[in-house]
């Protein structure tokens, strides 16, 4: 009897103490952010850029400013221009803590000095941190008459510092800027899906102090499973939450910041729950378990995520913007941005638009990543012709 009641008086101490030890315990350390030197600007930046073009919503993009994110990205072209506007919006009052960086499509001198003076405009601002003379992916897109349009406006104090973006040819255009001695920043396409030659030539591109911004980070994005594509079968919501709960998105992040050259990489973010996500990647390692779900989400993309390589050689010899055109097809199925595709596809000349590839008995184009790239310009002649 007396060892039954200690035993009982036992049980009840331990199960009193539990939540006691349970209090105890370390609580996880809350993210924060990581901020990087960008090139030789003496900008520091945190490593995880907001990306504003699919952005609708200015307080997500208000929170990302209180939570320490301090770099947003936007351009001229993005929502008919309205993009700008809300950006603007969303961060008045915190301008001078921020590093702000927008974009000209423009081909002129003239165009792209009234594109900046629209920007300033649109964004409440009278100098931008750095403006990028957008989607020049071959030298010869870079002119000097461009170039010139940045150093006047550089010198007249609306920007900072000059930027170039590019889509493709990242390895050939990274060395050609940085010999130019006229760019300060480049924002180029850097993932999970490119050969490690890339990767080299921003380390190269870094240590000559050029800043380094990375974009297409995730390599596509989910919404094609979400639709239930008939690529993924009959059941795509099982796979969407299987990659969604091993976190495949936040191991791309971390692939891409593994790589201390890069400055920051920037992510299009349209929700506190991805907001949320990318932030609690931008300060964790990049680890084995990422390593392996990255190689998973490769095998799935494999035939439908043009890597940008520049490999297609600009155009068939039918006349279409093999590389543009399939860029275009990941911002509708991959992003769910089939407005903004369909007007970048319309924005091509008429002779690349009528184009059929159904028309050819076999496409000449062979991608070395394994694209099925017929299939991939068919669906998209379909869908935005």
């Amino acid at each position: 009897m007396t060892r039954s009641r200690s035993s009982r008086r036992n049980f009840l101490a331990s199960m009193m103490s539990a939540p006691a030890v349970a209090a105890s315990a370390p609580a996880a350390p809350e993210p924060k952010p990581v901020y990087r030197e960008l090139g030789r600007t003496g900008l520091k930046v945190s490593s995880l850029g907001f990306g504003c073009m699919l952005a609708s919503d200015p307080v997500v993009i208000e929170r990302a400013a209180d939570m320490g994110i301090n770099y947003f990205d936007t351009a001229r072209s993005y929502q008919g221009g309205n993009n700008e506007r809300m950006v603007g919006s969303a961060l008045k009052g915190k301008r001078q803590k921020l590093v702000v960086a927008s974009k000209t499509p423009a081909k002129t001198k003239a165009d792209a000095l009234r594109d900046l003076d629209t920007t300033l405009s649109q964004l409440g601002t009278d100098y931008i941190d750095i403006w990028h003379l957008h989607s020049r992916s071959t030298p010869e897109e870079v002119t000097d008459d461009l170039l010139e349009a940045q150093e006047s406006a550089r010198k007249a104090g609306k920007i900072r510092f000059r930027g170039v973006s590019f889509h493709f040819n990242m390895k050939d255009m990274l060395p050609h800027l940085v010999k130019r001695g006229q760019t300060d920043v480049v924002l180029m396409t850097y993932n999970f899906t490119l050969a490690p030659d890339v990767g080299e030539a921003i380390r190269a591109a870094r240590q000559a102090g050029m800043g380094v911004i990375a974009m297409k980070v995730m390599a596509g994005g989910y919404n094609r499973i979400r639709r239930g594509d008939r690529l993924y079968g009959q059941a795509p919501d099982a796979l969407l939450n299987k990659l969604q709960k091993e976190g495949a998105m936040a191991a791309a992040l971390k692939w891409v910041l593994k790589n201390e050259s890069v400055g920051t990489a920037i992510i299009g973010i349209t929700d506190f729950d991805q907001l949320d996500e990318n932030f609690k990647a931008m300060s964790e390692p990049f680890r084995d378990r990422d390593a392996t779900l990255l190689a998973q989400q490769l095998e799935l993309i494999r035939p439908i995520y043009c890597r940008m390589c520049g490999s297609c050689s600009g155009v068939c010899d039918k006349g279409v913007p093999v590389n543009d055109v399939l860029r275009y097809l990941t911002y509708a199925d991959g992003y769910g941005q089939f407005a903004m595709a369909r007007e970048q596809f319309l924005s091509l000349p008429e002779s690349a638009r009528e184009v059929r590839c159904t028309n050819c008995v076999g496409c000449k184009i062979e991608c070395p990543n394994g694209v099925a790239v017929r299939d991939r310009l068919i669906r998209a002649q379909e869908w935005f012709a």
